[in-house]
């Protein structure tokens, strides 16, 4: 893997290493990630930029668009830089009027990593993320059958690791008892640390935490000390909250999405922002 790996690279597994500063290909589809994209030729353009400046680490889901950017980044990026690991999720399909409908039948789980093999134009999918929970939460319901029916897809080869998303600390041991677990996806920032002990007990695990909405998501980080902050250390606003996010554990990794090349160029030059010790304190204050 190159050098220039952005925030520095993380191996959770064995044959899995990932840059802690990855890119959420969310905002790519159009609005409220339904149908196309504003601008097509550009959201090309950030794809390729994100793999020029780095980054090996993309985030997706069939269920962006829906199918919209999966077809992006095959169109963008392959055939694939030999490093680059994407990472999918399933568990959800979208209503025709743009509803987020939650799908976790086993046959359907299948059903939907073929669909992300097909149109991402691969034969094996690096990461497969079991979609629980959403935005507004987790729950404790058991997911031992939803995980064993990736697992099936892992054991015939069309899967090399699994994850899950929007979990809680109970599910992710239930999974465990299945098959590996490489990453946690959760929804985590500077205003939403409800998932502090699960983040400390993925490090101690050597499981990659991957903080989804980590700049607040559908509702930007706002916070007067955000700001203060950033005004002391000479950055933006966002680019603090990356960085504390990336100071926060050494085995969190972040997939801030944008539409906008400058915007993924800002992003990614968080990575090599040190926030000294008292800038850390002030921002451990900030509580939702």
């Amino acid at each position: 893997m190159a050098n220039n790996v952005p925030g520095g690279a993380l191996t959770p597994a064995d044959g899995l290493t990932i840059a802690r500063m990855g890119y959420g290909a969310m905002q790519l589809a159009g609005p409220h990630v339904f149908g196309p994209p504003r601008d097509r030729d550009q959201a090309i353009a950030v794809l390729r930029e994100a793999v020029d400046l780095g980054v090996n680490h993309i985030d997706t889901a069939d269920f962006y668009g829906p199918a919209i950017t999966n077809e992006l980044i095959r169109e963008a990026l392959y055939p694939y830089p030999s490093d680059l690991v994407i990472v999918t999720k399933v568990g959800a399909r979208r209503g025709e009027d743009g509803s987020w409908q939650q799908s976790l039948a086993p046959d359907d789980l299948k059903a939907q990593v073929c669909e992300n093999l097909q149109r991402l134009g691969l034969d094996v999918l690096d990461v497969v993320n079991l979609r629980v929970g959403s935005a507004e939460g987790t729950s404790d319901k058991s997911v031992a059958e939803q995980f064993g029916a990736l697992a099936e897809l892992r054991q015939q080869g069309l899967v090399r690791h699994l994850g899950l998303s929007g979990v809680s600390a109970a599910q992710l041991t239930e999974a465990q008892a299945i098959a590996p677990v490489v990453t946690v996806q959760n929804l985590y920032n500077l205003a939403n640390r409800q998932d502090d002990a699960l983040v400390d007990r993925c490090a101690a695990e050597n499981i990659a935490f991957a903080s989804f909405f980590p700049l607040g998501g559908f509702s930007p980080l706002a916070h007067d000390t955000l700001v203060d902050v950033a005004a002391q250390v000479g950055a933006t606003q966002q680019q603090v909250a990356l960085a504390w996010l990336l100071e926060r554990s050494p085995t969190m990794v972040v997939i801030p999405g944008t539409s906008s090349v400058a915007h993924l160029r800002e992003n990614i030059a968080a990575a090599d922002l040190k926030l000294p010790a008292d800038a850390i304190e002030a921002l451990d204050t900030i509580a939702g």
